[in-house]
């Protein structure tokens, strides 16, 4: 199968300006060389430290962004440094569902003006008028159709994200992105938004981007997921090879981290893995194997030598010299819990 999206060497460093001739004197490195691929009508979760890059990359590659260099492939066309103009077809196949479902919506204008905008801007005439297929729409995401002449301040932060939602299908698009699409919502909210973007999919045939934080959120929606740190992604893997045998050291730490909601298990010792120190700052990354400044399993080999992202099992590719659960090389499969006290220096 042919990949709808492909990405390539992504990358993007926003420049540090200082002086009064405003001279650049460095760049962050927000992005620092992306590489994969997503499918038609699959779900690819991002995931990863705030700070390391999700949201910029799904600036990019819905070209919110121009790219640094890399290359960005939608349908085999390359989009990576695609004009307005170039881009006005392409926007109707490849749409973004904002974080903020408070500072994305316009307060002057009504439900039916957001959600119709996508028409205007493309001169798209729906079948049976605008205002009939805004309010399919709304109903389709679940909001009362009459609620078409509503301003935004009159819903709630979970509706609000729903109205967001209606105006990104409305073009019926192949590729949606959402970028943290339920971190700002009430936690018995997030759910219901979850499952609403699950029955899209089912019902639009959409393929989607998810960014998020939340590892149990990204665990319920997503078929692939990449785990990303300081701008790079360290370990790309099927949902089920992800969460049972985590092969990058930084993915088992964000595991380890996920509380387990079962009573019986009450008292039970898990092995919790403590990360020592500070991200680095993406103005400059550490030499070598980025996470080497707070891995367990640093060597010399890792603080001179960057390792490829590689595939190490069947759909499992991992940017590790020394991966974890990875029963052909001689590494002790089980270690002791890391507590507070004995936590090794970085």
């Amino acid at each position: 199968m042919e990949p709808l999206l492909k990405v390539s060497g992504l990358k993007k460093h926003f420049p540090i300006k200082k002086g009064l001739l405003q001279r650049q004197t460095g760049a962050v490195k927000a992005v620092d060389g992306l590489d994969f691929e997503v499918f038609p009508g699959e779900t690819l979760g991002v995931v990863g430290e705030s700070g390391c890059g999700k949201s910029t990359m799904g600036r990019l590659i819905t070209r919110l962004l121009e790219p640094t260099g890399g290359s960005i492939e939608f349908q085999g066309t390359d989009i990576s440094h695609l004009g307005v103009a170039g881009m006005r077809p392409l926007r109707r196949d490849i749409q973004m569902i904002f974080q903020d479902p408070y500072g994305s919506l316009n307060p002057r204008h009504t439900v039916g003006t957001i959600v119709s905008a996508p028409f205007k801007l493309q001169g798209v005439e729906p079948e049976g008028g605008v205002r009939k297929e805004v309010q399919r729409l709304l109903g389709l995401v679940g909001l009362n159709p009459e609620h078409y002449n509503r301003y935004p301040h009159e819903f709630s932060g979970g509706q609000r994200q729903r109205i967001g939602i209606a105006r990104a299908l409305a073009l019926k698009p192949k590729l949606v992105v959402a970028d943290e699409p339920v971190s700002a919502l009430d936690v018995s909210i997030q759910a219901q938004v979850v499952n609403l973007l699950d029955d899209l999919q089912q019902e639009l045939g959409l393929t989607y981007v998810i960014i998020a934080h939340d590892l149990s959120v990204i665990r319920h929606v997503s078929d692939r997921i990449a785990v990303m740190y300081l701008g790079k992604i360290v370990e790309l893997a099927d949902r089920k090879s992800l969460y049972e045998n985590p092969m990058h050291p930084y993915t088992r730490a964000l595991m380890s981290a996920v509380p387990i909601p079962d009573p019986r298990r009450r008292g039970a010792k898990n092995e919790r893995i403590l990360l020592t120190g500070d991200v680095p700052s993406p103005i400059a990354p550490p030499p070598g194997c980025r996470f080497n400044t707070r891995c367990w399993k640093a060597t010399d080999l890792c603080r001179t030598q960057e390792p490829p992202l590689i595939e190490l099992r069947p759909g499992q590719r991992v940017a590790c010299h020394h991966p974890e659960n990875a029963e052909s090389l001689p590494i002790p499969s089980a270690r002791k819990p890391v507590e507070a006290e004995d936590t090794p220096e970085a």
